[in-house]
């Protein structure tokens, strides 16, 4: 009998494919967590350290508005400026924000990682409220311009 790997013929992972969708994912699935729990969340990010350590990055909201709105726009730029500052001590990062998507006509978390040697890759995972909870669609690629490691 011959036992073949089934991932004969299939190209090798590299380390930055493996970096960038293991920090993504641990991004997307937290995201997911925070919106079971919380029913959204506020931007952040997850960063590899250089020794292989996954951590979260956030920032505390600024104060409401007379609406009681908070600005994630300016705290999802707020993390990218931490971001930039520390990225000589990681390898990749990954942020995620609570979007809206219209042609799905649903809200939905995007996310994008980011690999020091400027590799990206981005995803939506749309969502919708439910009588449970909350229903995830199927993850969707995006697009993403690198934003951490460009000067």
């Amino acid at each position: 009998m011959n036992h073949q790997s089934t991932n004969e013929g299939l190209p090798e992972e590299s380390d930055q494919d493996r970096e960038l969708r293991e920090t993504l994912g641990t991004a997307l699935g937290t995201a997911q967590e925070h919106i079971q729990q919380n029913g959204g969340f506020f931007p952040f990010g997850i960063t590899m350290s250089n020794d292989g350590e996954l951590r979260i990055v956030m920032i505390a909201p600024g104060e409401p508005d007379e609406n009681g709105d908070v600005d994630a726009g300016q705290m999802l730029n707020d993390v990218h400026d931490l971001l930039r500052q520390g990225r000589d001590d990681f390898r990749a990062i990954a942020v995620v924000s609570d979007v809206s998507l219209p042609d799905h006509g649903s809200d939905g978390i995007h996310g994008a990682a980011e690999h020091r040697n400027g590799d990206v890759l981005a995803a939506i995972i749309p969502y919708s409220p439910t009588a449970d909870g909350f229903a995830f669609s199927a993850m969707e690629p995006d697009t993403h311009e690198p934003s951490i490691w460009v000067d």
